[in-house]
């Protein structure tokens, strides 16, 4: 079936049809015989579908009216004579339209973390809606899943259109909500029968990526539609759209929805709030940047919701992003600890925290690599390599796995003993002998990306996702220490 026709075909059905679009459609099937038999065919198919739907059926309308409506459109459809059918398709829209109004709800809350304004069980019509903190999971009158993180401000206009003016949204589409549309400000994107996000930021342009099938996206201001397919993503601007990299895992799926619900029912918002009181009072304690303050370091970066409902944490996004600090210290022993959530891991290296160059014996540059394990870069005190090369100290374990998922980080590093040990999610990973024991140097320094640029070459240490918190403790924690913060500050249960 032609594209165009297909999207036509569904919006009819929705009642979501412009002026526009029905002088096409009523001119395409006055003249293709085989347009009409296959509207007949999918009116037949959307007739079953809501006499089965008695789930989302509001009582008010019993299933037999709106069954009765439809068969008698499809009747008068497929018997009158073909010059006949503007006319009935008129009918058919207005029968549609008098259906979606009386029953009116387009959506129902499934879940809900940390979301104040809906709560699970509640229905939305056509009202708008603002999340201030949380996420919540909708499943719409035909079926498909939606998962909207805040903040954000939306509202349906059917069961298959939703007009979002900021906010991220997932959504899983099964073949009953085949046609599912999410509008911006800066154009939108029809479903196909697949799996996608929308990205529609506070500052900057809107996103659309597709995790999975096929998704027709229209930018604001022109009639040119582009087909997106799985893996691929585009930036939404008035009148255009640009190629980007997928970030699939910058959303918030269904599947993680239980656990972040679970974790907040189990207090750990609170737990994690007083293992960070606790180390303000440390005595050791360097810096404890946690993003929340309303005055953010300077640099290029995105502010997001963090581990809990309305909490603060900065996202990486394109190439140059980052965020300044300076921990003004020097010491014989040093924790890092960090809180992160990776979209990807792009080619080179993700910069965790890179001091200003790298000529000083004893700077610090704690990074993550393409293949996903940590590495604890220190100048002029490499490990012990193999051979008599020089290398860096690297973790054993990859975090290709904890895409898309908060993920806590540790380099524990002792200049006595020569030793850099790494711990992910609280866990023991590995410890690295290296040839010197230099004093840590913290300077000014860059987290998200570092560059280096000059007449030779320009390097990049990009990071591509959100960071929510990061320590530095003049002292070595121990391993049941470093467990006991990421046991503490994990949303998950």
């Amino acid at each position: 079936m032609n594209m165009e026709l297909e999207i036509l075909f569904q919006r009819s059905l929705d009642g979501t049809l412009t002026a526009e679009e029905m002088v096409r459609l009523n001119a395409r099937l006055r003249t293709d015989a085989e347009a009409r038999r296959e509207f007949a065919e999918l009116l037949n198919l959307d007739s079953a579908l809501a006499a089965t739907a008695a789930g989302w059926m509001p009582e008010t309308v019993p299933s037999r009216v709106v069954g009765s409506v439809r068969r008698k459109f499809i009747a008068i459809l497929v018997t009158v004579r073909w010059f006949a059918v503007a006319a009935c398709l008129g009918l058919l829209v207005s029968g549609v339209w008098w259906w979606q109004a009386t029953q009116r709800v387009f959506a129902t809350v499934h879940e809900s973390a940390g979301v104040e304004e809906l709560a699970a069980g509640m229905v939305l019509r056509g009202e708008p809606q603002e999340i201030k903190a949380g996420t919540v999971e909708l499943i719409t009158a035909r079926g498909a899943r939606v998962v909207i993180e805040a903040p954000a401000e939306f509202r349906f206009e059917s069961p298959q259109r939703l007009r979002m003016l900021r906010g991220r949204l997932a959504a899983d589409v099964p073949p009953s909500a085949k046609g599912f549309t999410v509008i911006t400000p800066a154009g939108e994107a029809v479903d196909l029968g697949t799996r996608f996000g929308v990205d529609v930021p506070t500052t900057g342009a809107a996103e659309i990526h597709v995790f999975q099938g096929e998704v027709i996206a229209n930018a604001a201001g022109t009639k040119t539609r582009q087909s997106l397919r799985g893996g691929e993503a585009l930036t939404l601007s008035q009148g255009a759209g640009a190629a980007r990299e997928l970030r699939s895992s910058a959303f918030i799926q269904p599947d993680e929805m239980p656990e972040m619900i679970a974790g907040l029912a189990a207090g750990q918002r609170s737990h994690s709030a007083a293992a960070s009181a606790a180390l303000r009072h440390d005595a050791a304690l360097i810096a404890l940047v946690d993003f929340e303050p309303e005055a953010a370091p300077p640099g290029v970066f995105r502010r997001v919701q963090g581990r809990w409902p309305g909490s603060r944490a900065l996202e990486f996004v394109d190439t140059d992003d980052h965020a300044k600090l300076n921990l003004n210290a020097t010491t014989r022993k040093l924790t890092l600890m960090t809180w992160v959530r990776l979209d990807r891991v792009p080619e080179g290296i993700s910069s965790l925290y890179h001091t200003d160059g790298w000529d000083t014996p004893g700077q610090v540059h704690w990074m993550v690599l393409n293949n996903g394990q940590m590495r604890f870069g220190m100048h002029s005190a490499p490990a012990n390599g193999d051979n008599g090369r020089e290398r860096w100290p690297e973790s054993r374990a990859p975090l290709l796995g904890q895409l898309g998922r908060w993920v806590h980080l540790a380099a524990v590093y002792d200049a006595d003993t020569k030793q850099v040990s790494f711990y992910t999610n609280g866990k023991f990973d590995s410890t690295v002998a290296m040839k010197a024991g230099l004093p840590a140097v913290l300077g000014p320094a860059q987290i998200g990306n570092w560059n280096l640029k000059n007449s030779f070459t320009t390097q990049h240490r990009r990071l591509s996702g959100r960071m929510d918190e990061l320590v530095a403790l003049g002292r070595t924690l121990t391993a049941e220490e470093v467990r006991g913060h990421y046991e503490a500050g994990n949303p998950y249960q």
